[in-house]
């Protein structure tokens, strides 16, 4: 697998990272260690996770790992902070003292001494952003981080967050900022994608297949084995069965069977060669599932069908944008 840096940082990434939402709680240690090694195999580093995924579930799981199924320096360890269910309930709380407690707590489930890269896992507005900051300057100060980010940052807010960092030496330099973006998602391209490009963000997209729905599964109705069957996933997916979705839907199938892929390989394809995508983070259900997934690393799409892809997904732009 390819490698690229992460923004302007000199941190090198696998130009595919796999996600962790559901280990520990949907997928157990079995199915996760084929899908770490399958993924360590096919030469992958970036392995993405959250204190919040599974109420710190998924570090957890992926702290056994570590060292029995792969080697700790075979992977770029990447995790979240500043979301919480500690009653069942989601709590948001990005100040200093919550967001380091949460590293630290981190750093307990996965075992290690430090993270490669740190990322703040939402705004808020209840806390000043020079406050959240100093939290990513005492993690890289500490050695507790190598590199630090943001996650689900409007564009106002990326530019703000790295215009800070950037303002006075000694500041931990904002490496990426990790987005939903795909061909049924490109409100990011509006502010997000030009403010992370001018102040040297690497873009990670999550959910670059449109959470599940751009493999085409749904085209005909909703599998029972499928995540919109699940209650616990039906208004995560249920965000992208529409019929502008299934439209953008039919033209990645089409350009699917002319070009002799599936439909994951060119949705995903088109994501990864988008300006300033250092890398989609994937998951899946099953090792499977990632293998085929993984096989978009040697796709390249045609111009004229990136284009015609690009023509059938744009998304609305109006005043300032346009």
């Amino acid at each position: 697998m390819k490698h690229r840096y992460l923004g302007t940082t000199g941190l090198k990434v696998s130009r595919l990272g796999l996600g962790t939402l559901t280990w520990g709680t949907d997928t157990d240690e079995h199915e996760a260690g084929d899908q770490l090694r399958a993924f360590v195999d096919a030469g992958g580093t970036l392995l993405d996770t959250a204190a919040g995924y599974g109420n710190g579930a998924s570090e957890a799981l992926i702290g056994r790992l570590l060292g029995r199924v792969v080697d700790r320096d075979d992977v770029v360890l990447a995790t979240k902070a500043g979301i919480g269910r500690p009653h069942g309930e989601r709590v948001v709380d990005v100040s200093r003292g919550a967001l380091l407690r949460g590293l630290d707590a981190s750093l307990e489930r996965l075992g290690v001494g430090f993270v490669d890269l740190w990322q703040v896992h939402t705004w808020s507005d209840d806390v000043p952003i020079e406050e959240t900051m100093t939290a990513l300057d005492a993690a890289v100060w500490s050695g507790r981080a190598r590199y630090v980010g943001i996650s689900n940052y409007s564009g106002w807010q990326t530019a703000q967050s790295a215009t800070h960092q950037l303002a006075a030496p000694g500041r931990a330099r904002l490496a990426s900022t990790q987005v939903e973006y795909s061909l049924l998602q490109r409100g990011v391209e509006r502010e997000v994608v030009p403010a992370a490009d001018a102040l040297g963000l690497g873009l990670l997209p999550w959910s670059p297949l449109g959470r599940g729905v751009l493999t085409g599964k749904y085209r005909t109705g909703v599998p029972a084995d499928s995540r919109a069957a699940s209650p616990a996933f039906e208004r995560y997916v249920g965000v992208h069965l529409n019929p502008r979705a299934a439209q953008v839907v039919e033209a990645v199938c089409r350009a699917a069977e002319g070009l002799d892929l599936s439909p994951a390989e060119v949705a995903l394809a088109w994501v990864r060669d988008q300006p300033g995508v250092a890398a989609p983070i994937v998951g899946a259900r099953t090792a499977g599932q990632l293998a085929a997934t993984l096989t978009a690393e040697e796709v390249a799409l045609p111009e004229e069908i990136a284009d015609a892809l690009d023509d059938v997904s744009a998304p609305d732009l109006g005043y300032p944008e346009a």
